[in-house]
């Protein structure tokens, strides 16, 4: 590897440390609590684990929460925001999510009815909005209890 970059040990010592610094650090991301104006809740199903989860997911550079969230929305669930979006909590707990140390900021929204089918149905394999009597018990990559804490309307931060 050394010989393709043409870096001497040094420079490859100190590009090695530079990226170890970098790639360890948390990953920041962001979920929508998102409900209809009827009170049905947004949630998408994961190809990956097969369960539902809230839409999210990490910040692209250069870009806000509050873009991330409207783009996140959009993308996985084909729902548009219909007013402000509200600062729920920050989970930051290392092994909330097996893939990497993520920081979620969640969020809450009003929405529209989807009206778009998930932009990448290799991730997402639909969407659904639910009655909270129709809910599933339990959401994927941990996301159970930040369901409940909007559900609840709790601001938590860990």
């Amino acid at each position: 590897m050394k010989a393709v970059l043409g870096l001497g040990a040094g420079a490859w010592a100190i590009l090695k440390e530079a990226a170890r610094h970098v790639l360890r650090h948390p990953v920041v991301g962001v979920a929508v609590a998102a409900r209809t104006a009827d009170g049905r809740w947004l949630l998408i199903r994961r190809r990956d684990t097969g369960e539902w989860a809230l839409p999210g997911g990490t910040l692209e550079w250069g870009e806000t929460l509050l873009a991330a969230a409207r783009r996140e929305l959009l993308e996985e669930a084909g729902a548009a925001v219909d007013g402000p979006l509200e600062l729920c909590g920050v989970y930051s707990r290392p092994d909330r999510d097996y893939r990497f140390h993520g920081v979620t900021v969640l969020l809450q929204a009003r929405v529209r009815e989807p009206h778009l089918p998930p932009s990448n149905p290799l991730e997402i394999a639909e969407a659904r909005l639910f009655a909270e009597d129709e809910l599933p018990p339990e959401l994927s990559l941990s996301m159970t209890d930040l369901f409940a804490d909007a559900r609840a309307g709790r601001r938590t931060v860990e």
